[in-house]
């Protein structure tokens, strides 16, 4: 998808610059506690999301992103936490710098067919925690994936 309008206005003025930006991050888990990896830009896989959109409700956005990015459709059922720091931070190859503040809400599936969108993500598939050893992962996800499977777990009780 291309960069929404409102974030392509800022550019304008900003220029590469550093900003801040909200976003979500929906933890989707199946039946059998596997979580919804995306493989992004360059094979990094990660659990899916994007920005919220001005307006947009964060709940909003992580049922929008997933949408658009896999073709499920999710129930979002709790807010996991909300993260950020030095290892959210991202340059583009365009050079944009930016500094994401995710908030992550554990999700399930209750409809559609998984079908990556072939724009923003590439391949998607539920992965077990013990899965997740060799693949190209961003430094958030050290940070942020142990709580997402740490809270279906707690979910499952």
């Amino acid at each position: 998808m291309a960069i929404p309008e409102f974030l392509a206005d800022l550019r304008a003025h900003v220029g590469n610059a550093l900003v801040v930006l909200p976003s979500v991050c929906a933890a989707v888990f199946d039946d059998d506690g596997r979580l919804l990896f995306a493989s992004h830009h360059q094979g990094i896989w990660a659990p899916p999301g994007g920005i919220i959109e001005p307006d947009e409700h964060p709940r909003d956005a992580a049922v929008r992103e997933i949408r658009e990015e896999t073709g499920l459709e999710i129930e979002v059922r709790d807010l996991i936490g909300a993260y950020g720091g030095p290892e959210f931070r991202v340059v583009y190859p365009n050079g944009d710098k930016v500094s994401y503040v995710i908030t992550v809400y554990g999700c399930w599936v209750i409809g559609g067919t998984l079908v990556p969108d072939q724009e923003e993500i590439g391949d998607a598939r539920f992965l077990a925690e013990n899965e997740l050893d060799g693949l190209r992962r961003p430094a958030w996800t050290g940070i942020a994936v142990p709580d997402m499977y740490a809270w279906w777990r707690a979910s499952r009780r």
